[in-house]
This record gives C-alpha cells, sequence and structure tokens, in this order.
C-alpha cells in the first residue's frame, strides 16, 4: 500500500508540474505575440501621423521602421533566452527531483534490507548462544553451533564493514595504503574462506600463481569477497559459482561467474549505484543491501581498474575485473 500511494503521489507530483511548466510557456508565447502585436499597432500609429507631403517622409518612415524591427528583433532575444532558461531549468529541476525521489526510494530500501540483515545474524547468534548456555550438547553439536556463529559474526563484521567503507568513501577520508600484493594468493584466500563457510556449496577455482600487482589489500580482498559473495547468493542451489585468475598482456582477469536468473542488459551498468538492487522479485528476496557493487567498483577505480558485468553460458553473470600488474620483486 505504501509504495502504491508513493507512486500515485509521484504521478500526482509530475502531472501537476508539466501541467504548470505548460501554462508558463504559453503564457510567456502569449505575452510575446501580444507585444509583437502591440509593435506593429504602434508603428503603424506612428506612420499615421506622419504628412506625406513633409520633405523628410521617407525617411521618417525608414526610422519608424527601423525602430520597430530592432523592437521586434529585441522581443524575439529576449522571448528566446527566457524560453531557453525555462526549458533548462525545468529539465533541470524535473531531472533533480526525480533522481532525489529515486534516491530517498533507495535509501529507505536500504535501511529496511540493513535492519534485516543486521537483526538475522544478530537472532541466529543470540539463539545458538542460548543454546549452549542451557543445554549440555554433544561435542560434534557444540563445534556445529560455534562454526554457525563465527559464520554469522563474520557476515555481521562483513555488513559493517562496507557501510563503514562507504561513508568514508563517500567522504573522501579513506586513503589507499597501496603496497606489492600477490594476487594469486590475496584471490586464493578469499576462495578459501568461501569454501569454509559454504561447505555445501559447488565453487571452482583457476587461479593462476604468481601473479603480483600494487594496490590495497584489504579493500582488494574486500572487493574480490563482495563478487564471491554476490554469486553464490544468485546461483541458486545446485548451481556452482566459478572464479578465474590469470594473466593476459601485462593484466590481471579475474573473473567470478555464477549460473542465475542473471542480469536484464537494461540494469547492467545500474547495478553499481549506490543503494541499487535490481527490480526482480528473486533480487529482492535474496539478501543483500545494494553496497557491495557499489563498494567493489568504487575501489577498482582506486586501483585504476575497470570491471564489468557480461553474460554468462548458458546462465548467470559473469564479473570481470581487470588490474594492472607488476613484477615481482
Amino acid at each position: 500500500m505504501a509504495g502504491l500511494y508513493k507512486r500515485k503521489r509521484l504521478t500526482i507530483i509530475t502531472i501537476v508540474y508539466w501541467f504548470l511548466l505548460t501554462y508558463i510557456i504559453i503564457a510567456l508565447l502569449f505575452w510575446f505575440f501580444s507585444l509583437m502585436r502591440q509593435n506593429s499597432q504602434m508603428a503603424d500609429y506612428r506612420l499615421l501621423q506622419l504628412k506625406k507631403d513633409d520633405p523628410e517622409y521617407i525617411s521618417k518612415v525608414e526610422v519608424i521602421r527601423k525602430q520597430e524591427k530592432g523592437k521586434m528583433a529585441q522581443y524575439i532575444g529576449e522571448g528566446a533566452t527566457f524560453m531557453l532558461l525555462i526549458l533548462v531549468g525545468a529539465v533541470f529541476v524535473y531531472r533533480a527531483t526525480r533522481r532525489q525521489i529515486r534516491l530517498n526510494n533507495q535509501q529507505q530500501n536500504f535501511m529496511m534490507a540493513v535492519t534485516h540483515e543486521l537483526k538475522t545474524p544478530i537472532a541466529i547468534t543470540k539463539l545458538n548462544l542460548e543454546t549452549l548456555q542451557k543445554r549440555k550438547l554433544e561435542e560434534a553439536q557444540q563445534e556445529k553451533l560455534i562454526s554457525n556463529t563465527l559464520q554469522e559474526t563474520n557476515r555481521l563484521n562483513n555488513l559493517c564493514e562496507n557501510i563503514l567503507l562507504a561513508s568514508r568513501i563517500d567522504a573522501g577520508h579513506y586513503l589507499l595504503d597501496k603496497e606489492d600484493l600477490n594476487f594469486s594468493e590475496l584471490v586464493s584466500e578469499s576462495i578459501w574462506d568461501f569454501k569454509e563457510r559454504f561447505p555445501l556449496q559447488a565453487i571452482n577455482e583457476q587461479v593462476e600463481e604468481g601473479i603480483y600487482i600494487k594496490g590495497d589489500g584489504l579493500l582488494l580482498q574486500l572487493a574480490i569477497n563482495n563478487l564471491i559473495d554476490n554469486a553464490i547468493k544468485y546461483s541458486g542451489k545446485n548451481k556452482s559459482v566459478t572464479i578465474v585468475l590469470h594473466k593476459k598482456n601485462n593484466n590481471a582477469i579475474v573473473e567470478v561467474k555464477d549460473e542465475g536468473d542473471g542480469i536484464p542488459g537494461i540494469e547492467k551498468k545500474r547495478v553499481f549505484d549506490k543503494f541499487y538492487r535490481s527490480g526482480s522479485e528473486r533480487t529482492r528476496q535474496t539478501k543483500g543491501t545494494g553496497l557491495g557493487l557499489f563498494l567493489t567498483k568504487k575501489i577498482i577505480a582506486d586501483h585504476k581498474g575497470t570491471i564489468k558485468v557480461t553474460n554468462n553460458i548458458p546462465s548467470g553473470s559473469n564479473f570481470v575485473i581487470t588490474l594492472r600488474t607488476i613484477e615481482p620483486v
């Protein structure tokens, strides 16, 4: 109901906005033609006041016609300037308003998603700890509960890191701490971590060894983790995720592939926008805040690299990162 009310309100605001704009333009045109007609009538009236037997009659007629044309040019110039300013301002205000409304909606969705993302691991962690506290369990059961609690704690920690990092990056308070990195080891560590966290998930890896880059290890690890996490979330059950790292023409190429529903072509650029999530029902039902891909693109851009998304064959998405390599010291 709230979403329907917001859409109706936006429709009403849009209709009223364009109605007022149309009224202003029509009023401007009305006054323009009124002034033009008045200018012409004034010139004719002044011509009627002249005496044809006056020796200077012709020169006076030319002066009046010249003044008429001058006024006409003035009205055309001023009218065109006002019309252009009104149209440019109208388009700017309309686009800014639409962008602000869309951002507000995305922020509201983000807050709802964050609330859910925070409550879920907290509730699971609390339940597990209460179970350990109140019941005497076998060692295997205890290990399972502790492992599950640690996974939820890591998930909560990653979420907090994403939110804090997004705020710091937006405010321009984060400075890259670049160093020579064994990128192969960094990617392998991320893959190993997800295999530990999701033992039932089929994760394939093809990591070429000995690839080095210069960058911030913490941020790059976060970027890779975000892509793998996304791939696992959207791949679906009984489908695999593939991570490939190889070197090509002095570039490190990372590909993270899933076998989910994929991303429609029209949304491929927007998925990197802050707070944006695909409009499909499946995506909305999947955990997430809309920050992961935004942060990943920002991190890669700060490392002078590129990231793009293409279709995976036969289904799903393929996120491709390209970073410049260096020679190991």
